[in-house]
């Protein structure tokens, strides 16, 4: 297959947490459900909810994909609404008006202080997903499980057969990092109900499944590593390859992101793996990942060049420690003396203004050593791709802020050419963001206000990329 190119050219708070306060006021009904107002063109939405003899309260942000971020104090006396969220480094302070029955106040984060209207609803927010397929499908949707590679692990999930005797080319999708369901869903989209559907609509059977720990699927996610989540889809491939609906000579990958990464590691040791797909793959290391994420979401942010070097030089000073000390206890004692030089000679009013409070140092510590980062920190794909063999499709959106491709494109091919590889094709595609969806700005705080879930134009070149590779042309 000639290489061809067809087209030229965060912080996001997900905890499903629900606090319990006390709450005895008279006259009070009217405060408890949802409360909704735009913040700089962003809907944020108190949840404020009885049970018994206590409330519940929590925070949304839906075109920030984040639900029910934790609230730590709530009170309402003398209509005066006071919420603070300390999670987020942010609280509320608002005066009911019992006129237009609406709250007004003021948002207070980061040293901001940003005016903030409420008013009541009914309902949460609901989502408009155009694109998510509807029954009657013409296809078979069976519910399946199968093991992992790994024992003690069972997957459900999903197989889609198109109408016909087969046997059908397959692929098996993977989804990117984070706990999600075989519909890799995430901020009310579900990219791979999406392609599954496309694509077995095409004649192409898709076997989609819930992470492991996840959905209907067994296992400790929060121990896992992306070896483990390779070792799941290695499970899947094993699955299809026992069906008999299934072309065995023509069972491929499609990873997204994190499962773009682990594509080439199957595909490396496993030659009856027929292609692979990178959607928004990564042709660096873990570490050289994350700190040009953290590079492009500062930037962004609007912080100066000399502020972004200091953090980018922290995150190395920890991702070292991370990677070199294998005792947690003395990592974390490692680490928060990092974080304390750095803020060191920063004023009270900068840490709050910037988001350095213990909850935040905390919670990044944690997140810090569990198998995962401690795993994806070490983790290279170089070598995978190296040895990976099959066709391979690397498809990216130019707007995409977490896997940009102009600087993990060419790592990939130089790899693959290192290894001999020239059967590959690149595909950047114009205005798509990392979950190929068409962008304004590619940054996450646009996903879940976008209601594309996954660009058309992307669905056709991997369907028609897929039919070449399969018959062969």
């Amino acid at each position: 297959m000639k290489k061809t190119v067809y087209a030229k050219s965060i912080v996001i708070f997900t905890f499903l947490l629900l606090v319990t306060l006390g709450f005895a006021q008279k006259d009070t009904a009217f405060i408890f459900g949802h409360w909704r107002g735009e913040l700089q063109n962003l809907e944020i939405v108190f949840n404020i909810l009885q049970e018994n003899d206590t409330v519940l309260v929590t925070l949304d942000s839906p075109d920030q994909g984040a639900y029910d971020i934790q609230v730590n104090y709530f009170s309402f006396e003398d209509n005066e609404l006071v919420l603070y969220a300390d999670l987020i480094g942010g609280h509320y302070i608002g005066q009911y008006n019992s006129d237009t029955k609406v709250i007004e106040g003021t948002w207070y984060q980061s040293g901001y202080e940003l005016s903030l209207v409420l008013k009541k609803t009914l309902e949460k927010s609901a989502f408009n997903r155009p694109q998510e397929p509807q029954p009657p499908f013409p296809y078979i949707a069976d519910n399946v499980s199968f093991p992992s590679t790994e024992s003690d692990v069972i997957l459900a999930g999903t197989l889609t057969l198109p109408e016909g005797n087969g046997p059908f080319p397959a692929v098996i999708l993977i989804t990117g990092s984070g706990l999600q369901n075989r519909d890799e869903e995430i901020m009310g989209h579900k990219p791979f109900l999406v392609i599954a559907d496309y694509l077995t609509r095409k004649g192409v059977a898709v076997l989609r499944y819930d992470d492991r720990g996840y959905g209907e699927s067994t296992g400790d996610f929060m121990t896992a590593t992306t070896n483990n989540f390779a070792n799941d889809a290695m499970g899947a491939f094993n699955f299809l390859s026992k069906d008999t609906r299934i072309d065995h000579n023509n069972i491929g990958i499609i990873g997204h992101s994190e499962g773009a990464m682990i594509a080439p590691v199957l595909a490396a040791d496993n030659p009856s793996i027929s292609f692979i797909v990178m959607l928004a793959g990564s042709g660096l290391s873990g570490q050289e990942t994350l700190l040009l994420q953290s590079e492009k979401l500062l930037t962004k942010s609007g912080e100066n060049q000399e502020y972004i070097q200091q953090v980018l030089d922290l995150n190395k000073k920890i991702y070292t420690i991370v990677c070199n000390e294998p005792d947690d206890e003395i990592a974390a004692n490692k680490i928060k003396k990092a974080y304390s030089k750095f803020t060191s000679k920063m004023s009270e009013e900068e840490k709050k203004r910037r988001g350095f409070n213990e909850y935040v140092i905390e919670a990044g510590m944690k997140d810090m050593l569990n198998p995962w980062m401690r795993y994806f920190l070490s983790f290279d794909i170089k070598p995978y791709l190296i040895k990976t063999h099959c066709p391979v499709l690397i498809l990216n959106g130019d707007k995409d802020i977490q896997v940009p491709p102009r600087e993990n494109i060419p790592p990939i091919e130089s790899a693959l050419q290192k290894g001999g590889n020239t059967d590959y094709d690149v595909v950047v595609m114009p205005g798509l963001n990392h979950l190929f969806q068409t962008a304004g700005t590619g940054y996450p705080d646009e996903y879940a206000r976008i209601e594309e879930t996954f660009s058309p134009e992307a669905l056709e070149i991997i369907s028609q990329w897929i039919m070449v590779v399969v018959e062969g042309e």
